[in-house]
């Protein structure tokens, strides 16, 4: 089994970096105070850095508009891990 985060663990690194005081996974990202988009590239870093297996990068964030959630990002990692031989 590959090691993949849990939804609330990224909620919480998101929280850690960008200071917001909570970052729910249903919550629009554009819409949650205190994140903006250095935060979600510093978050990035800090996730490719712990899970240098999973080929994440900022395409997760490409189509990014108002309704897009941190679940929808989730989904997008959980398709991008690499499939146990």
């Amino acid at each position: 089994m590959s090691q993949l985060p849990t939804i609330e663990e990224l909620a919480s690194q998101l929280e850690a970096v960008s200071g917001a005081a909570e970052v729910s996974p249903d919550a629009p990202l554009q819409h949650i105070a205190d994140v903006d988009s250095l935060d979600l590239m510093e978050w990035l870093y800090g996730f490719q850095n712990q899970y240098p297996h999973i080929p994440a990068d900022e395409s997760l964030f490409a189509d990014l508009d108002d309704t897009t959630t941190l679940r929808d990002v989730y989904a997008k990692i959980v398709e991008l891990v690499p499939a146990q031989a």
